[in-house]
């Protein structure tokens, strides 16, 4: 299994109110948009791919949501997907199946017809080329892809998939114009085709601007005239500034969540400026190597979790802007439970953590290094760490400390088994347990921490695959967390929230921030 992620450092958006704002509300629907004029949105973000083959980051997936189509989407507030630019898709052959039949007309940005020819092609494409920043693994469940006819396309998948209308229901189910894209490479020029909503008309290194695609039809209704990125490739400061300023509209992803706080508790705060806060699925595991001559003992791992204390980490460090997570599928997927929580409590139980440690007949305080990258997730990540290592240093059981790493260091001593202990974030494809859980289980599993347990790969994970009624998997998933609560490979620290900051005349932006991580163009609205 070759998984690749899109791996965070703070919730997402975390901060993106810093010094503009004190209070949080939903914006109110009211008065007339403004059809004549776009949207200009500021994001700290970069798209680093145009190509749906290629781009595995937020931006690009962004683009990706808003130029393409896919068979299916998630309606806005919805983890089930639905058709798109599809009619109607269902399971066949004990979900070994499945088949789609297209909506009449649908045509390109460029005025070709949108066939299964397409469809096919757009798959067999990305599976193809295999790009390391591609959506690949998302697809790699497909045996074989047949039409029919010009409308009807056919997936035989090597096993049972319950999950796969989910899968293509993402950016990695973006359908392209098969005269526009090489069979066997990426389209580098910077330019995109789909059937999306919006056309892309241009992209540099500063901007991205859409424009409605008047020949779309699909199940999103426009609510604007066009969307400008504007990138901010990481200047804070500078996201502020123009949304202060009046140069942006929105700013969505990019500031911290201490800047959040500071400016909810001014009191002199600009009226005029709304933050809208919303779920998300983003969550941070501290992860365990279950090799480590240390973290490797059960105990020490148990004593961890007693001591952790999330509520203090999320008051602290993200100021409120995340909330504690106690189970490795977080709130709001299917099947979610308390797992943590419930094995180890909600606050610090030193006494419990001293008797886990003395049982196994570890006396000496324990020496703990909590490994960071910052460049990767964020400087916010190691202050979380020494808050981590305090508290587990107050309890007089452990000596631990914090050290970091680069990035590209970081992945490579993780995957030589060299690091103990260690942070993971991850952002999910789709909103579904099964990518919270297959994912970090068996062979070269993205965690990469040695954990085994045959029971969660050879039977939960392919029997609730094998499900399409996904409300049917919450007893077998909820096995599973309770499993490796009891295992502790990973203990699960927080879950995030998604914010965008915008003047009081735009509308519709608590449709864009949910658990499908989709931020749908077409809902925001100018007044």
């Amino acid at each position: 299994m070759n998984i690749r992620k899109r791996w965070t450092s703070a919730p997402i958006g975390a901060g993106l109110a810093a010094a503009l704002l004190s209070s949080c509300s939903l914006q109110s629907e009211g008065g007339a948009a403004e059809p004549g004029k776009s949207i200009v949105v500021g994001m700290s973000d970069d798209v680093l791919a145009a190509d749906p083959a290629s781009g595995y980051d937020p931006g690009s997936w962004l683009l990706f949501n808003n130029v393409f189509q896919s068979l299916l989407s998630f309606p806005r507030g919805s983890s089930t997907p639905e058709p798109e630019a599809a009619k109607s898709c269902t399971f066949e052959d004990d979900n070994r199946t499945y088949r789609c039949t297209l909506r009449d007309g649908l045509t390109f940005s460029n005025g070709h017809s949108l066939t299964s020819e397409d469809v096919k092609y757009s798959f067999e494409r990305a599976i193809r080329i295999d790009d390391p920043a591609g959506p690949a693994p998302l697809l790699s469940t497909i045996a074989k892809i047949t039409t029919p006819d010009e409308r009807t396309v056919v997936f035989q998948l090597k096993v049972p998939d319950a999950t796969f209308p989910s899968k293509i229901a993402s950016g990695a189910g973006s359908i392209v114009d098969h005269s526009e894209y090489p069979a066997n490479s990426l389209r580098k020029d910077g330019k995109a085709v789909g059937s999306g909503p919006y056309k892309l008309k241009s992209l540099d290194k500063s901007k991205a601007v859409f424009t409605v695609n008047s020949g779309y039809q699909g199940t999103a209704r426009v609510k604007n005239s066009g969307i400008t990125l504007d990138f901010f490739r990481g200047d804070q400061k500078k996201l502020a500034s123009a949304l202060q300023k009046g140069d942006i509209d929105v700013a969505y992803r990019g500031l911290t969540a201490r800047d959040i706080s500071k400016l909810e508790d001014s009191a002199s705060a600009d009226k005029s400026i709304d933050v809208v806060e919303g779920t998300s699925a983003e969550v941070q595991h501290l992860v365990f190597n279950m090799k480590d001559p240390v973290v490797g003992q059960l105990p020490v791992r148990k004593a961890i979790a007693y001591l952790v204390n999330r509520d203090a980490l999320v008051s602290e460090v993200y100021h409120s802007t995340a909330t504690p997570l106690y189970s490795i599928v977080p709130a709001g997927i299917t099947a979610h439970n308390t797992a943590y929580f419930d094995m180890y409590g909600g606050s610090p139980q030193p006494d419990k953590a001293e008797e886990a440690l003395r049982t196994a007949g570890i006396t000496d305080k324990v020496k703990l290094t909590l490994w960071s990258t910052p460049s990767r997730y964020g400087p916010a990540t190691d202050e979380a760490f020494r808050t981590i290592a305090k508290q587990l240093n107050a309890s007089g059981l452990f000596d631990a400390e914090v050290k970091s790493l680069p990035f590209d260091q970081y992945e490579k001593r993780i995957a030589a088994g060299e690091l103990g202990v260690y942070v993971k974030g991850w952002v999910p494809d789709y909103p579904d347990p099964d990518n919270f859980t297959q994912p970090f289980f068996g062979k070269d599993n993205v965690l990469q921490n040695r954990y085994v347990n045959n029971d969660i790969t050879s039977r939960i994970i392919p029997d609730t695959a094998a499900k399409a009624e996904r409300g049917s998997t919450e007893k077998d998933f909820t096995e599973l967390q309770d499993d490796v609560a009891q295992d502790l490979p990973i203990l699960p620290l927080w879950q995030g929230k998604q914010y965008a900051v915008a003047h009081d005349n735009i509308a519709g932006l608590e449709w864009t921030l949910d658990a499908s991580t989709v931020f749908r163009f077409w809902e925001i609205s100018k007044y």
